[in-house]
């Protein structure tokens, strides 16, 4: 067996390419072998080829939904240790993650050096600090027709109908929260 073979196994699950490629370099710097995937089909793939022992899977994959991804991943490969990712937080989307079977929750944008930590660690960590404030109703808003406007590929006039708002709002709001980069 090679060096290369006895290295731990990251399966990437993401649907941006960049964010891949960072967690690709970043994680064979730190001794794993990284294998990226980019949505349901090529992760489920790829796991059943690689078997691999950790899995940093993103909640929102395209129109596709990365909670499927670890429930399938944790049916397949019970011992995987899995770190959901999201910009977009919720209380609802982290008990279900929790539910599913990932190890651990983490909010974009995060350190690769807190995603190893997730992964290696076998419980939680009290000391982490709580936020003195709630995400601001604007912060909400912006993420939600990001989240929206995403879904549609762009398209202002169907997210806006989606929203339930005149297109001409959904401009207005656009330029006054311009989505993040």
């Amino acid at each position: 067996m090679s060096p290369k073979d006895s290295r731990p196994k990251l399966l990437v699950v993401d649907d941006d390419e960049a964010f891949r490629e960072s967690m690709e370099l970043e994680f064979t710097e730190l001794g794993y072998t990284v294998i990226p995937a980019e949505d349901h089909r090529s992760a489920l793939g790829l796991a059943a080829v690689h078997r691999p022992q950790f899995a940093v899977i993103d909640l929102r994959l395209g129109a596709e939904r990365g909670l499927e991804v670890l429930a399938d991943l944790v049916e397949r490969l019970p011992g995987i240790r899995a770190v959901m990712l999201t910009g977009y937080s919720s209380i609802a989307t982290t008990v279900e993650a929790m539910k599913l079977g990932a190890h651990h929750y983490l909010v974009k944008p995060c350190d690769p050096d807190a995603i190893h930590m997730a992964l290696q660690s076998d419980k939680g960590d009290p000391t982490v600090a709580i936020p003195d404030q709630p995400p601001s109703l604007a912060r909400h808003e912006r993420e939600y027709i990001e989240a929206v406007l995403a879904a549609t590929g762009g398209n202002i006039s169907e997210a806006a109908r989606r929203l339930g708002l005149h297109r001409q709002s959904l401009q207005r709001k656009l330029r006054k929260y311009p989505p993040r980069r």
